[in-house]
Formats: structure tokens, sequence, C-alpha cells
């Protein structure tokens, strides 16, 4: 090791084996930023302003979009730079920063979805107790609690990164900073790393997915047990926007990431990475506006063209 020079710097591959599509990405890239950006500020802002708004579901939704932020622009910039330079240098540091803010913000997403589904279970199948289940002070501590365990995750996960050695090739074979390409490039034991990761992987997205389903199995049960159309069609509809993201998000997530490191594929990698870093928190917004009356009606008081 002593005869080794360690890395100082990476090179982000990001999309450098299709050159000829530099400029159509950049174009794609920074049009969903940009949407990204202006839908989920949006959200953050009119949820603020309007006390109509101040309830637990879109308590919810302002830290979803808070976290679609810090997701997009942790990685966005860089990405952008890479489609417009030759080489895309990125320095260890900002390598494991960016690592830190994406596994904190992408962690965080998928625990907030888990408590957004167990808030409509509590509307839907306990509307008489709603109030008293989801009060400002529990709903505050469940959001406390996602932020907190998500840093202290990707706190743990970052660290361990840290102690690896990296002294030969520097390629990561991705366009931002993420744990599985790292690992290959390491020159030390990356078994805990590996084991961590597995561990993280069982718990954010299979057991998270696995109470989102509960959640929404009484759900279902409860609609059907509706005697009138309109009850079930107003319950399903309360709903609906959040079941939509949690299928988007979890089939990105599972689409590249359940599976060992041994097995990582970069092609997989990249096409998730776009779904759940770009693609997700445009969508995010325009789902939860376009089909949500309360949201359109506060948005069309500070800006006219949402009014239908």
């Amino acid at each position: 090791m002593s005869n080794q020079t360690m890395v100082t710097e990476f090179i982000l591959q990001g999309f450098s084996e299709h050159p000829e599509y530099h400029v159509l990405l950049f174009s794609c890239f920074l049009s969903l930023y940009s949407v990204a950006l202006t839908g989920n500020v949006l959200i953050i802002l009119t949820i603020t302003f309007n006390t109509g708004l101040h309830t637990p579901m879109y308590f919810f939704l302002f830290n979803l979009a808070t976290m679609d932020i810090i997701c997009t622009s942790s990685i966005m910039p860089k990405a952008l730079e890479g489609l417009v330079s030759e080489k895309s240098f990125i320095s260890y540091g900002d390598c494991m920063a960016q690592l830190y803010f994406l596994t904190w913000s992408a962690s965080s997403e998928l625990l907030l979805l888990t408590v957004m589904a167990y808030d409509r279970y509590a509307a839907i199948c306990h509307p008489l107790h709603y109030s008293t289940i989801m009060s400002k002070a529990f709903c505050s501590k469940l959001a406390t609690g996602v932020w907190v365990l998500c840093a202290f995750n990707s706190a743990i996960h970052t660290g361990l990164m840290l102690h690896l050695n990296f002294c030969g090739p520097n390629v990561i074979t991705h366009f931002f900073c993420e744990a599985p390409p790292l690992l290959l490039l390491s020159c030390s034991s990356t078994y805990v790393n590996s084991v961590m990761i597995v561990l993280a992987d069982a718990f954010y997205g299979i057991l998270n997915f696995l109470m989102t389903l509960v959640s929404y199995g009484f759900i279902i049960s409860s609609i059907l047990k509706m005697r009138t159309s309109g009850g079930k069609q107003k319950a399903f509809s309360t709903c609906s926007s959040h079941l939509i993201v949690v299928c988007m998000y979890y089939t990105a997530v599972f689409y590249a990431y359940i599976s060992p490191v041994s097995s990582y594929s970069a092609e997989k990698s990249k096409v998730a990475g776009v779904l759940y870093t770009m693609l997700s928190p445009t969508l995010n917004p325009l789902i939860y506006t376009l089909r949500n009356k309360e949201v359109k009606a506060a948005l069309a008081k500070f800006f006219p063209f949402f009014r239908s």
C-alpha cells in the first residue's frame, strides 16, 4: 500500500459512451431539473402559506418535496456539467458529500412514503379517530424520526466508505457517486460495507415496501366495505396520488438496487438513477397537484393559470 498512489479525485463516466446523445440528454436533464425545482418549491410555498393545507397529509408532502429538492440538487449540477465537458472530474471530498446527501434523501423518501401510507390508513380505516391518531405532535415526531434516522444511516455508510482505500482505477461507472460502483474501485476489503448495504436494502427496500403493502391492504379492504360508490371514489382519490408515487419509486429501487453488490450493473443503475433522482422529483409535484383539488385550489390563489 505504501508504494501505491491514493486516489484524490474520481472521473464520473456518466454517459460518455454515447457522446452523440449529450446535447439531447443535457436538454432533457436541464428541463427535468428546472421542473423539479419549480414544482417542489411551489408545493412547499403553497403548503406553508395556506392554513387550509396544514394537515398531516400535506405536512408529509411538504417533507417529501424538501427531500426531492435535496435529492435532485445533490446530483443534477454535476451531471449537467459532465454532459458539456470532455471528462467529468469530482474530488474525493465532493464525491463523499454527494454520496451522503443522496443516501440521506433517497432513504428518507422511502421511509416517508411508508409514513404517508400509514397516514392514509388512519384517515380511511379510522376516520373518527384520525385527528387523535395523527396529532400534530405525533406527525412532528414521525417526520423528525425519518430525517434523523436516515441521516444516521447515511453517516454510517459514508463513514465506512471513508475508511476504504482507493489506489487503483478512479473511473466511476455512473453519473454520480453511489456505493456499489465505489466499492468496486476500492483496493481494501469491502465486506463490512457490503453487509451494511444488504441490511439497508432489507430495511428501506423490502421491509418498508411490505409495511406499505399492509397499509394498503387494510385501505382497500376498508374501501370495498363502503356501501356507496361515491364514498369509495372519494376514499380512493385521497390515496391514489400516493399510490402512484410509491409504485414509481419502488419500481426504480427494485429494478437496480435490491441485489448483491457483486451483481452490480452500471447500465441498470444509470436507468434507475435517472428514475429516482430526476424523473421522480419532477413527477411527484405534478401527480400531487393534478390529482388533488385542494392543492390546485390553493395554487390558484397565487397563480391564476392553475384555475381550471
